[in-house]
């Protein structure tokens, strides 16, 4: 045989076996890459053609790096698992990012707090909880320059919430290098619309207190300074606006203080059976008698087959009182002035009826707030403080029942109060007639 041929027949059978080895550790390398997307071992099986020592000791670094990342992967469930269980009984909301800003972890009370978070494991921060300023506080967290405490508002559903929030960061638990953080979001949306409220009840009683004062202190300034040289009717005339605004005052103290003690967490009601047709009866027999009702019509229709409530009937009184007030106060002479009693599913209603010029419709959902007024400048010509009928509302709601206003301008005004019926006498009470 020639020496060229021989070559190239050796030449043939190399190439051949280099390309035998080529395809053989393309399979090994296809068959790494799957173990490794699986997250499954490499089987010696799997490594066909003998592609060599070293892709066995590869297959075996393989076969470790995987199985050391499947104990990491349980290792973090662990963790998780054991966050979930500790922080799931918690009231405040926790919640954990990752470097990523996505969720990993949330509680419960994350989702009390925004009832639309659910389903948010894995998501982004910015889809899960939108604002700007909890996205600003989430990487101060991590860079350590944030504060330990901040106050942040979202708007959730189209409601305010206002959180807490504390941060820290924490380790990866993917074993990642930057670091994950850590949020507990306490809910104080309630506390601050107790400090609104607050705020909102100082301006208001100031207010109140002020024009009586500022009427009152300038009628003595002007009687102290000049006592000898004014006539004697202005005298009188300055002592009787004196002694009305002083009343004025001390009826705004005293409602301030009932007000105060109905919201307290004692009361001091004093249940006891009551026949509430009697009560009512005789709160308008005393009214008739007023001078505040000779020129008004004042009428009533009780129902008389209702059984005996147990409620405090002082605190009753003064709130149908207050009622009555209002409708002789409010409405011009010659109107009639109507109350009812009458037992409705479960309720005896109470209603405190006029024919006067009624109330516009978009002062009714607020007239039982304090220091509301629909006229406020009628309102305080004619004495009145704001507070009657928030004085009203927490009366009834003590007693289980409630209170609502209805009325249509130049058609009068009625005031409801319900009281709930006992169950027991239920089917004893006779329908009112039709």
């Amino acid at each position: 045989m020639p020496f060229a041929a021989a070559l190239a027949l050796l030449l043939a059978a190399a190439l051949g076996w280099a390309l035998l080895r080529l395809r053989a550790h393309r399979r090994a390398a296809r068959a790494l890459a799957q173990s490794l997307l699986r997250q499954q071992p490499l089987l010696r099986e799997e490594l066909s053609g003998d592609p060599g020592a070293d892709w066995t000791a590869l297959r075996e670094a393989v076969n470790d790096l995987v199985a050391e990342a499947a104990r990491l992967r349980q290792l973090r469930a662990g963790h998780l698992a054991q966050l979930e269980g500790t922080l799931g009984s918690l009231r405040e909301a926790v919640l954990v990012i990752d470097a990523g800003n996505r969720v990993v972890l949330a509680n419960a009370a994350l989702e009390e707090i925004f009832p639309r978070a659910t389903r948010i494991l894995g998501q982004r921060l910015d889809a899960v909880l939108r604002g700007v300023d909890f996205l600003n506080y989430a990487a101060a967290v991590r860079r350590g320059a944030a504060a330990p405490q901040q106050e942040m508002e979202f708007v959730d559903g189209g409601r305010s919430v206002w959180v807490e929030a504390t941060g820290s960061p924490i380790p990866p638990l993917d074993g990642g290098a930057d670091a994950w953080a850590l949020f507990v979001l306490h809910d104080i949306t309630r506390q601050k619309k107790l400090e609104a409220v607050r705020r909102e009840f100082v301006a208001n009683v100031s207010h109140e207190l002020r024009t009586p004062l500022s009427v009152i202190k300038g009628y003595v300034e002007t009687l102290v300074d000049g006592h000898r040289d004014i006539p004697p009717e202005d005298r009188d005339k300055f002592l009787r606006t004196i002694q009305r605004h002083t009343e004025r005052l001390n009826s705004l103290l005293d409602d301030l203080l009932a007000l105060s003690r109905l919201e307290s967490a004692s009361p001091g009601l004093r249940h006891e059976p009551t026949d509430l047709a009697a009560l009512l009866g005789g709160v308008i027999d005393d009214y008739r008698a007023r001078p505040a009702a000779v020129r008004h019509h004042l009428d009533a229709n009780l129902h008389p087959g209702l059984p005996a409530l147990r409620l405090d009937p002082l605190k009753i009184s003064q709130a149908v009182e207050n009622l009555l007030d209002n409708a002789l106060k409010y409405t011009p002479p010659g109107s009639r002035v109507f109350v009812t009693l009458v037992p409705r599913d479960s309720e005896a209603q109470i209603c405190v009826q006029d024919n006067g010029p009624g109330i516009p419709a978009a002062d009714l959902p607020h007239l039982f707030e304090r220091f509301y007024r629909v006229d406020k400048g009628r309102s305080r010509e004619k004495g009145g403080t704001g507070l009657g009928l928030s004085i009203v509302k927490h009366i009834v709601q003590l007693h289980g029942g409630r209170a609502w206003a209805e009325s249509e301008p130049g058609k009068g005004s009625a005031f409801y109060l319900s009281l709930p019926l006992p169950l027991a006498d239920l089917a004893k009470v006779e329908p009112p007639p039709v």
